[in-house]
């Protein structure tokens, strides 16, 4: 590990060489990779530096007890030591998950679909409080956040609504938040107090490119409509909306956003490209037999990841046992600790198991 630590520590003097070249701060492609590169090997190297010091507290130590006779000082030398030691584990364990390769899709975007489950209106309204917490953790974390499509339901809230997030290490981030979300709690359409469980679904895609996914557009039928719902003088007046059906798989994706038709087309485009790149990976995972059954990231639609329970206050990740009780601000978009604690059980699992 200190080999590979020092030989990160080398390329990280010469991106920091590199970056304030004159010819490589005038070519903005450039400069943003090296950038990027940059602010992740500084993270590590500021952790190598750290455990170095106390590398050399350490040896400090042990000279002062190989070599002192004042027993004032020897004891003052022994906490140090058991201190420094202590440190020492923290160290070398933050350093290993500095070490752990990312995912390559990591830094890439997504398209979120978030669509109610079991729980009639209330369920509905609970996906309308997944798409707020998503939006505001989006915000805090200076992500640009596009509704692509939505679905209303009766009593408030939403039965489907799908999303576009772009930005850094966005998949990295969501990439947990796929499966089956439960809420518990007194709806708003309940007389007698009783406490409810309703459920809804929330799918992470990646964002798909035009080079990944090869899209025929003659296998594809595109049908306008007029807009529905919220949008002023011209929803039910103009041809906006766009429907894309993919008649080889009988996809169906739709887009009524905006006004302009051109951007919702591209918008839905985006949406179906990303689900049947999805399609196409689980086939190849299939196939080759490469899926991992990982207890943190299964994602699948029919797995219950996460209870929030209002009575008492908390949101619990049955994944790994993690709960925090406080589910107002969670549901406010303060998501970041349970999706880190969930990244940290995942690298401890590939650890494990031998994968990195």
């Amino acid at each position: 590990m200190i080999e590979k630590l020092k030989s990160i520590k080398e390329k990280f003097h010469e991106v920091e060489a590199s970056i304030y070249q004159p010819d490589i701060i005038n070519d903005i492609k450039i400069y943003s990779a090296l950038n990027k590169e940059y602010k992740k090997l500084s993270k590590i190297v500021a952790l190598y530096d750290s455990y170095e010091l106390i590398l050399n507290n350490i040896k400090e130590a042990k000279e002062v007890l190989n070599n002192e006779k004042e027993e004032e000082f020897r004891e003052l030398a022994k906490q140090e030591l058991t201190v420094a030691l202590e440190k020492k584990t923290e160290m070398e364990e933050a350093l290993r998950n500095a070490l752990i390769p990312n995912d390559p899709n990591d830094s890439r975007n997504i398209v979120l679909e978030i669509r109610a489950g079991i729980g009639g209106d209330e369920a509905a309204i609970f996906t309308g409080d997944l798409f707020r917490m998503y939006k505001r953790f989006a915000e805090k974390m200076k992500w640009d956040f596009s509704v692509v499509d939505t679905l209303e339901g009766t009593a408030g809230g939403c039965k489907e609504i799908i999303c576009t997030i772009t930005g850094e290490d966005v998949y990295g981030h969501m990439k947990y938040e796929s499966g089956v979300h439960r809420v518990q709690r007194v709806p708003a359409t309940e007389t007698q107090g009783r406490i409810h469980t309703s459920a809804a679904s929330v799918v992470v895609l990646l964002e798909a490119g035009d080079v990944e996914v090869k899209l025929d557009l003659n296998d594809v039928r595109k049908d306008t409509f007029c807009s529905s719902g919220p949008g002023g003088q011209s929803v039910n007046t103009t041809y906006s909306a766009i429907r894309l059906t993919h008649i080889p798989t009988g996809l169906v994706v739709s887009c009524q956003d905006g006004k302009s038709q051109i951007k919702n087309y591209e918008k839905a485009l985006k949406v179906l490209r990303s689900r049947l790149y999805d399609m196409e990976v689980k086939k190849q995972q299939e196939a080759i037999g490469m899926e991992r059954k990982s207890m943190v990231k299964s994602g699948n639609r029919g797995d219950k990841i996460r209870t929030y329970n209002f009575p008492q206050g908390r949101a619990t990740d049955h994944r790994i046992g993690y709960t925090e009780h406080n589910l107002n601000a969670i549901l406010d978009g303060a998501i970041l600790d349970m999706i880190e604690a969930l990244r940290i059980a995942d690298n401890a699992q590939k650890l494990q198991t031998g994968e990195i």
